[in-house]
């Protein structure tokens, strides 16, 4: 019986990137590599004409880690504190807060990158997590455009700019995904060393459990508690302590009052109160929205379905079951970008599928121009992707068994 295929290979070379996939994302990588340097030259990043620290996400990050190395930890967690620390560093006051508010395991990132100055670390916090990042979309997709793609990736150029996670975060997804069907040990300790965003825990124990991969969740378990552990002696109960004191106020801040506009963050929840929808309506719409995801993806991970499909539906899923999600954090879509163009190199690609994931650079890259939460459609583009990528393999298997039948009898 012949094998069935879930697309017909429809433009380019079969086995071969689009070239517009390519070459959208040379120019968009051509732009990050060049302006950050001259941007830092310009006094445009990091550091104002007047010697001054640009207020971004970073500052929080040097400022906590500073706090544990100084020995006070648990300050950390303090808003007060905290900016007052920040305010030293960058020498000029800024509207509202850049609020710590990771688990302590984080603390240790934090307090190595404080060691250094600000710039130094701004820019080798950027370099360095990055290149685990290029690495995972590199052997997701197997070709050398793999780096193209992950440079010039939007959200890539967005993460550096306010010196966030992003990279750490897309590289523990993305290698937990790529090592979990030969190296379960491994994509377990990538899953444990993500417990530093615990927003994104809640899919990864139900598709593991669906799936029966009980190696990756017990190594993933222990990693977890070592850590944790490790924190808690380092840096003491009190840190913990702040940790459980400080992330109500956080979240009724953020998700309640909104403090942080709502543009600026790309999930379901946002989108609602965006819009003018009441906090009540924003959770009705979430938990809806995380619940069907959910059972989708169950169905998804206990299927026959080509692997591409399940890990790409999976990294998206994280991003949609989440209230709290920045653009910076959708450096984790360029992992299910991987790979849905990994199941295109297997089975072909058709004309609308590479447009749509055009449109998705060109959303993501509109962001800064238009300050509008263009976020949450690109990811509900790339999931409606991978659904009909699932749909059609489907119904070539069904139509495959069925000739197969026809033939036999």
């Amino acid at each position: 019986m012949a094998e069935a295929s879930s697309v017909p290979p429809a433009i380019g070379r079969h086995g071969a990137v689009p070239a517009i996939l390519v070459n959208i994302s040379f120019v968009l990588a051509i732009v990050t590599l060049a302006y950050f340097p001259t941007a830092y030259l310009a006094h445009l990043w990091i550091f104002d004409a007047d010697g001054r620290g640009i207020p971004t996400d970073f500052v929080n990050v040097w400022a906590a880690g500073r706090l544990a190395l100084e020995g006070h930890p648990a300050q950390a967690w303090d808003w007060d504190i905290q900016k007052q620390v920040e305010l030293a560093l960058l020498k000029q006051d800024f509207v509202g807060h850049f609020a710590w508010h990771y688990p302590p395991p984080f603390l240790f990132v934090a307090s190595f990158l404080a060691q250094f100055p600000y710039a130094i670390a701004f820019i080798g916090w950027a370099a360095f997590s990055m290149v685990p990042y290029l690495a995972v979309m590199r052997a997701i997709i197997g070709r050398n455009a793999g780096l193209v793609i992950a440079v010039g990736f939007p959200a890539a150029f967005l993460n550096i700019l306010v010196g966030q996670n992003g990279f750490l975060t897309a590289s523990l997804i993305g290698g937990m995904l790529y090592l979990l069907p030969t190296r379960p040990v491994l994509a377990g300790i990538c899953l444990g060393l993500l417990s530093y965003k615990p927003q994104y825990g809640l899919l990864f124990p139900l598709v593991l459990f669906a799936a029966a991969e009980w190696t990756v969740l017990f190594t993933a378990a222990i990693v977890t508690v070592a850590i944790a552990a490790m924190s808690w002696l380092a840096f003491g109960t009190e840190s913990w302590q702040a940790f459980f004191h400080w992330i109500p106020m956080f979240s009724q801040a953020f998700l309640t009052e909104g403090r942080a506009p709502w543009f600026k963050m790309q999930s379901i929840f946002a989108l609602v109160r965006y819009v003018g929808g009441t906090e009540q309506l924003a959770w009705i719409f979430q938990w809806v929205l995380t619940a069907s995801v959910a059972v989708t993806l169950v169905v998804v991970w206990r299927s026959r379905l080509p692997y591409a499909l399940k890990a790409a539906m999976l990294a998206t899923a994280t991003l949609l079951t989440t209230p709290y999600l920045f653009m910076y954090d959708l450096v984790v879509l360029g992992i299910a970008v991987a790979f849905l163009i990994r199941a295109g190199l297997d089975e072909g690609f058709i004309r609308h599928e590479v447009m749509a994931l055009a449109l998705v650079f060109a959303l993501l890259a509109s962001f800064l121009f238009l300050g509008q939460p263009v976020g949450f459609p690109a990811i509900l583009i790339v999931f409606g992707l991978i659904l009909g990528r699932c749909a059609a393999w489907r119904s070539a298997e069904a139509a495959s068994a069925k000739l197969a039948l026809t033939r036999t009898n």
